[in-house]
């Protein structure tokens, strides 16, 4: 970790990477403007899979001081992680033929019949104890009639995967045993959330004329404000959504895995604990004797004990971490391995044919309906995982490493 504090910035930038020549020109240009608001508490922090976003780096954390950034949480609000362990051996299913290919591909291929994929959506509403709450509360969204219609079409979304870096994957740790992994959000609404709230908040600064200059795209709501408090609202909406929205993803898979299983192999499932966790949010925390919104935006929370989920990319390898306590990162770390190319820069610098050998070579199913856009997400556009965990030691200990066997993407 280093730490920038120059004439460029009101805070200081405490970076866990090894010197600033591994910062991206963009990003390291959004960290000066996150350190020059005044409401921040402390410092800004960038994690080692850190690259430019919308506003904020991908990989920020920054604790603001009654303030909230829509853009500082991002567009798919509550997107994160969840991850369940097995206790089948790969080697017991590893050859097994279906009428379906092997155990792995009748498994991806059951998925991508079951679970919306991409811009898919369920025909019939899902029954989502998340919504019909909102419902309930009706009186914390009315004020923003423009985004209610987003309840109503949630119903059709929640337990899809969506498109994108989101994944699902099935996995082998380093003892053998078949683990499920989940990376997926609040679909449609986050973003809707979002979108509306920044426009929101642009408007008030302007009216405000608030020293933040517009073209930095970090405009900020009070929290104590109306519009603040309305953020807040359908910010923990759209967390409940996306954290639901995985955890039935997961329950379906669950079923898929345990029927497949005990009709091909004769083994029956077991599954172990399940760790569900964001990397997309604001939250109220204690940090050095005050109170303040942590803002995580591509970053965990890795609380001391807390387990949490760090993903590489297809055809490469994630972790299950449990977290150090890290003060000076208030508790934070990477969400998982961070870009090296853009996704345009990805489909110019690898071909699809170069993606799709890396894969098989490597004995990787991958389950995707449309394969020309394939370089977007393969591993060469990702930095290197286990350099990333390096450079984030003091901030999580790893405890299960993954390989990917199958990978469903939208």
């Amino acid at each position: 970790m280093f730490v920038l504090y120059n004439e460029n910035t009101r805070f200081p930038v405490k970076i866990w990477l090894k010197n600033q020549e591994q910062l991206e020109e963009n990003c390291l240009e959004q960290a000066y403007h996150l350190s020059q608001l005044p409401f921040i508490h402390k410092w800004v922090c960038l994690m080692p899979d850190t690259h430019a976003g919308k506003g904020m780096p991908i990989g920020g954390v920054i604790a603001v001081k009654d303030a909230v950034i829509p853009n500082a949480v991002g567009v798919d609000i509550g997107c994160g992680m969840d991850f369940i362990p097995t206790n089948i051996p790969m080697e017991a299913i590893r050859d097994i033929q279906t009428g379906n290919g092997t155990v792995i591909q009748a498994i991806i291929g059951n998925i991508m019949r079951t679970i919306p994929l991409n811009t898919e959506r369920y025909k019939t509403p899902q029954s989502s104890e998340t919504l019909d709450r909102a419902k309930e509360e009706m009186e914390k969204y009315e004020k923003n009639p423009e985004l209610l219609p987003l309840i109503e079409d949630g119903y059709f979304q929640v337990g899809s995967l969506g498109g994108g870096n989101h994944f699902i994957e099935l996995q082998e740790d380093t003892e053998g045993y078949f683990c499920i992994m989940i990376h997926s959000g609040s679909r449609h609404l986050g973003k809707a959330v979002c979108d509306y709230f920044h426009e929101t908040a642009r408007e008030l600064n302007q009216k405000w004329h608030s020293e933040i200059k517009d073209e930095y795209r970090l405009a900020f709501l009070p929290v104590h404000s109306e519009e603040g408090q309305q953020y807040i609202n359908w910010m923990n909406l759209s967390m409940d959504y996306a954290f639901e929205n995985r955890a039935r993803m997961l329950g379906k898979i669950c079923e898929i895995v345990t029927e497949v299983m005990e009709k091909h192999t004769g083994l029956k499932v077991e599954f172990g604990e399940e760790i569900n966790c964001h990397h997309n949010y604001a939250a109220l925390e204690n940090h050095y004797g005050a109170n303040v919104w942590v803002h995580r935006k591509g970053a965990t929370r890795v609380r001391e004990g807390e387990l949490a989920v760090i993903p590489g990319a297809m055809g490469s390898y994630s972790y299950v971490v449990e977290g150090k306590g890290n003060k000076e990162s208030f508790c934070s770390s990477s969400h998982g391995a961070g870009r090296n190319y853009s996704r345009s820069g990805a489909m110019q610098a690898f071909s699809v044919e170069q993606v799709m050998v890396d894969l098989k070579e490597q004995g990787i199913v991958l389950g995707k309906r449309k394969k020309n856009d394939v370089p977007e997400e393969c591993r060469f556009a990702y930095k290197d995982i286990d350099e990333v965990m390096a450079q984030q030691s003091e901030l999580v200990t790893p405890i299960r490493k993954l390989k990917t066997v199958g990978v469903v993407k939208g």
